[in-house]
């Protein structure tokens, strides 16, 4: 017996560890979470327990970051009802229901649910979701409620925002009042589903900020959200849902996406180095994205000045509006449209498209067909392919005027505006116009380049020249004709080279032109004006040889012609120079040809 009982006490023993293990992020039905009590996710990264925000002495039951030495909350169940005092008591009913109940068993808030449940917990999930599931049911994405279906002011990452067309359940953003009070605010964010759905940022009942229609890989009025290392998104539209979602792609980055009280919707990341939050980004950039700030049928271009101009066919509604900066009367047509008298379109690239709150859509159409569709309606005043995705595809169109346009140097999209038949001439004017001025000043600046390029390259020539001279000058000054220098040329049997041909010949006798040098002097490779290719051997100034006994060996050189022997071509006397002109070979060694290959 005292075996089976030192087995039995050890068995309670695992399981109560096994039980404190599960309570740390589950409550079962009869365990009850009162003020001072938390319960914490499996990984630690989230913690639900009873707080007051800010300055507040109210008491909220909350979900916050538990992670972060900053512990901002992300989701309140008691925002419209808050405690007054800490007597707030969280319980799991057998019918799968979470009550929140105050000290006088009054309810405050409390989770519904229409499933059947059996052996109901509520567990805080790593992800922050808090969720309410049987439990026997093994599948772990299976619940009866959850918190991420009713959001607050923050977006996690798994969180949907969208619409559930089935159930109707909607699931948005609402701000809170205050940092002190987080009930709900006056603003809201969330995908509007008339016409073609789109992301919207209320004011009370106005339009404060558009993100604009989803285009296949980005929402139309939010360019800079692209692929990056830190999230990656999703956007899903089908017959039982609508939702936009995004996920962390490295696990270690803690993030949230939070609408704050006046009404900025802005990216935080948790910085440990620095062990505070950083502002990622912020979808709204500057005062173009204010919504319909240009009014309707304006277009908004940030860096210009005025910001705001009408679209092409279009002047303001109010001049002296306009001339004050006061934009929002928007604009009017110059000329009224007439399907029975040729209307066409303008193409409009880089731009958020319009308010799609009015339009139409069909996914399976190409570019072409819907161009067609909206000439053949009268109403239709515009076009643009609904998803940009490669090359583009499906038809939106636009009745009525046009709202919320902005100009993007980046990440824009194409639409087409219809337009008069008058206006489209016009305008068709202007542009051939332009075009033609843009032609001209083209060849008026390759002309000026071209003579540019020119007058440089006359410029190195002529400098170039000049250098060649100024040496051939020194080189004649350093050897003067005269007296003996030129003495018996006339008797010369031989054709006489001047020295300036020669100077040509080899450049100036460069180095680039030495062939060697021996105890005679320097040999140097030439080029005849002609195209002859020459040898010139200089004899050496310190030879004692006289001009006399120069010209007499050359005379007894030239008689002395052989196939076998290099042939002399001439020769130069030129102040103390002497200069011997050879033809010159190429190839090989002069012994090369008279004993034919070494061994």
């Amino acid at each position: 017996m005292d075996s089976l009982t030192t087995v039995a006490v050890i068995f309670s023993y695992v399981l109560s560890l096994l039980r404190i293990s599960v309570a740390v992020d589950t409550i079962i039905v009869n365990q009850n979470i009162t003020d001072g009590e938390t319960i914490t996710s499996a990984g630690g990264s989230f913690e639900l327990g009873f707080f007051s925000p800010g300055n507040s002495n109210n008491r909220y039951l909350g979900i916050w970051y538990k992670k972060a030495s900053k512990k901002p909350v992300v989701w309140v169940a008691n925002r419209e009802s808050p405690l007054t005092d800490s007597s707030g008591v969280l319980k799991v009913t057998q019918q799968g229901i979470l009550v929140l109940v105050n000290g006088a068993n009054g309810i405050l808030w409390n989770s519904t649910s229409s499933l059947s449940a059996q052996d109901p917990n509520a567990q805080l999930l790593e992800s922050g979701n808090l969720v309410m599931r049987n439990g026997n049911d093994r599948d772990p994405e299976n619940f009866l409620w959850q918190s991420f279906d009713y959001p607050c002011d923050t977006l996690l990452p798994g969180m949907k925002l969208g619409r559930n067309r089935v159930g109707g359940l909607d699931r948005y953003l609402s701000s809170w009042k205050s940092a002190d009070d987080p009930s709900k605010g006056n603003f809201t964010y969330w995908i509007d589903p008339s016409g073609f759905p789109q992301l919207l940022l209320r004011n009370g009942l106005a339009v404060a900020f558009r993100p604009g229609p989803w285009n296949g890989i980005r929402f139309s009025g939010i360019p800079q959200l692209t692929n990056n290392p830190v999230y990656s998104y999703e956007y899903v539209s089908n017959e039982k849902e609508i939702y936009f979602i995004y996920y962390l792609v490295n696990s270690s980055v803690i993030m949230r996406l939070v609408l704050t009280p006046d009404g900025k919707a802005q990216r935080f990341t948790w910085t440990d180095q620095k062990n505070e939050w950083t502002l990622y980004s912020t979808a709204q950039r500057d005062q173009c994205d204010n919504y319909a700030i240009c009014g309707v049928n304006g277009i908004c271009k940030i860096d210009q000045s005025p910001n705001c101009e009408c679209m092409k066919g279009f002047r303001p509604m109010f001049q002296s509006n306009w001339d004050m900066a006061y934009w929002s009367d928007g604009c009017v047509r110059s000329t009224p449209l007439d399907c029975q008298k040729g209307d066409g379109f303008v193409k409009y690239s880089g731009m958020k498209l319009p308010d799609t709150r009015s339009s139409w859509f069909n996914e399976s159409m190409n570019l072409k067909e819907c161009a067609s569709l909206c000439l053949s309606n009268c109403s239709c005043t515009a076009y643009a392919n609904s998803d940009i995705r490669g090359g583009g595809s499906g038809c939106l169109l636009w009745f009525g005027d046009l709202i919320d346009i902005r100009d993007f140097t980046q990440n824009g999209q194409e639409f087409y505006v219809r337009m008069a038949a008058a206006d489209l001439e016009a305008s068709s004017s202007i542009n051939s116009s332009s075009k033609k001025k843009k032609k001209q000043v083209i060849i008026i600046s390759i002309s000026i380049t071209g003579i540019v390029l020119l007058s440089l390259v006359l410029t190195l020539y002529v400098l170039k020249k000049r250098k060649k001279q100024l040496k051939r000058k020194a080189y004649m000054e350093h050897n003067p004709k005269g007296g003996e220098n030129n003495e018996g040329q006339e008797h010369l049997k031989l054709p006489l080279f001047d020295l300036d041909t020669l100077l040509n010949a080899t450049n100036n006798f460069s180095n680039d032109n030495k062939l060697g040098e021996g105890g005679f002097g320097p040999v140097y490779k030439g080029i005849l004006q002609e195209g002859q290719e020459i040898t010139v051997k200089m004899m050496s100034k310190t030879s004692r040889q006289g001009l006399k006994e120069f010209k007499n060996e050359v005379e007894s050189i030239a008689k002395l012609q052989h196939r076998n022997l290099v042939k002399l071509l001439g020769c130069c006397i030129h102040g103390r120079e002497r200069l011997l002109i050879y033809e010159h070979m190429p190839n090989k060694s002069l012994d090369f040809f008279i004993f034919g290959l070494a061994l």
